[in-house]
């Protein structure tokens, strides 16, 4: 009977053992890194800089769901892309990592986060156009991704946008993709809060894709590459990423866009990447143009 007991406690550490390194290999990691803080960095009074320097903390919001870009890891804090941009600014500011407060933020809630002051910047996979420039302002752009469509393997109808006129289609209430699937090529929209919450009813094929962008796509078919897969490589809209903000706080706008440029400069921004998206996305990106509007 011991030798039993025995071997079951073995057979359970095994198991939560090998369920932590699987949901590890999923984009939960628990690992984060600590970018360079600055030492005393000097503002100018009454600037946004000033402010949260001198508070010694930052609000920032991203997304908890989406691997490679922002996904609560293991030990509950976020790990990706935008995650280490977001560290990357917060470092320039003098705040280091554990002193951010991360605030989750879905598609629907962003400009209404920023305009209540529930967060100082977000940071999370937010395509800057021109509606929501007149709600918010952005920094950046940092990243461009493109939209694409997630199907199950076995989809063989569906491999260009054309394919989901009339077909129900999974994608976030309020975001850009959503209403490019509709106005543009006709599907019938499936909304969700969250685009994980789009991966069961493409499992059980009540949609028959989700759309967002390549690169949020390509996270979910990384962790489940024998379900999903992208229905072809090619992108068909530009999707630019920006870091919103206050509207108008153009001083705090231009001091973010000066930050990006350093960090494509110094190997900073390379270096996010290959730390995070680059572990499946190979080729890594070159900092996009920024727009001083």
């Amino acid at each position: 009977m011991k030798a039993f007991m025995t071997r079951r406690k073995s057979l359970l550490v095994a198991a939560s053992t090998a369920l932590a390194l699987s949901l590890s290999a999923c984009g939960g990691s628990t690992s984060t890194s600590n970018p360079p803080v600055a030492e005393k960095p000097s503002f100018a009074a009454d600037t946004t800089m000033a402010k949260l320097s001198s508070a010694g903390k930052i609000v920032i919001g991203t997304k908890f769901d989406q691997p490679l870009f922002g996904q609560k890891g293991l030990d509950g804090k976020p790990v990706g892309f935008d995650v280490e941009m977001g560290k990357l600014i917060a470092g320039k500011l003098g705040i280091p990592a554990d002193k951010i407060e991360w605030k989750e933020t879905v598609s629907a809630n962003r400009e209404q986060f920023i305009k209540n002051g529930d967060v100082d910047i977000i940071v999370a996979t937010y395509t800057i156009n021109d509606k929501r420039k007149a709600e918010v302002s952005f920094a950046g752009p940092y990243y461009e991704a493109g939209q694409a469509l997630m199907v199950n393997k076995d989809n063989t109808s569906i491999t260009k946008p054309e394919d989901v006129k009339g077909k129900n289609v999974c994608s976030v209430t309020g975001s850009t993709p959503a209403a490019t699937i509709v106005e543009k090529y006709g599907a019938i929209l499936v909304p969700a809060a969250t685009y994980s919450a789009c991966l069961e009813p493409l499992r059980n094929k009540q949609v028959e894709a989700i759309t967002t962008d390549n690169v949020i796509l390509a996270g979910f078919v990384a962790k489940e590459p024998d379900a999903f897969k992208l229905a072809s490589d090619q992108t068909f809209t530009k999707e630019p990423y920006g870091i919103g903000l206050k509207k108008d706080d153009t001083v705090f706008r231009n001091w973010i866009n000066d930050q990006l440029e350093a960090f494509a400069k110094d190997g900073s921004y390379k270096k996010a990447w290959e730390d995070t998206a680059g572990t499946v996305i190979k080729t890594a990106p070159e900092l996009p143009t920024i727009d001083r509007y």
